[in-house]
């Protein structure tokens, strides 16, 4: 037997014209199911860059908010059992909020790249199909 009917005997497919397809491609041949044209925007990229920079530069305050509210905390807790669960936690938060701003100052510009290339590929591209579509006829009047 071969391999590719006895898959079609294992998923019952038989003589039948079932066969497998992907979720987004039409049954006919015709290609996914959802709009027809690709576009690649460069506009959900930039913002995307624009959020990751807002959020870099919230999370930085928040890193001084941070350590500004803790000041004196280890003087006043001095003798307490809490006051080193206090620090500790403090430090681990410092490092939670330090590696969102990282990843956030490291995101911005690779966002704002990745739509500048979509945008400049988006363009380049309709210039290639403008430049290779016939051009109609001219009707002469007359």
């Amino acid at each position: 037997m071969a391999l590719n009917a006895k898959w079609d005997e294992l998923f019952g497919i038989g003589d039948s014209d079932a066969r497998m397809s992907l979720a987004s491609t039409a049954p006919d041949g015709g290609g996914g199911g959802g709009k027809t044209d690709l576009k690649a925007d460069e506009g959900p990229w930039t913002k995307s860059g624009n959020v990751a920079g807002e959020l870099r530069t919230s999370t930085s305050s928040s890193l001084t908010d941070l350590t500004t509210a803790n000041e004196g905390v280890a003087g006043a807790t001095t003798g307490f059992a809490s006051g080193t669960t206090l620090t500790t936690i403090l430090e681990t938060w410092k490092t939670r909020v330090t590696a969102v701003r990282d990843e956030c100052g490291r995101l911005e510009p690779a966002l704002k790249s990745a739509g500048r290339d979509f945008g400049e590929r988006e363009a380049d591209t309709q210039r290639k199909i403008a430049a290779e579509s016939p051009v109609p006829a001219q009707k002469k009047e007359g």
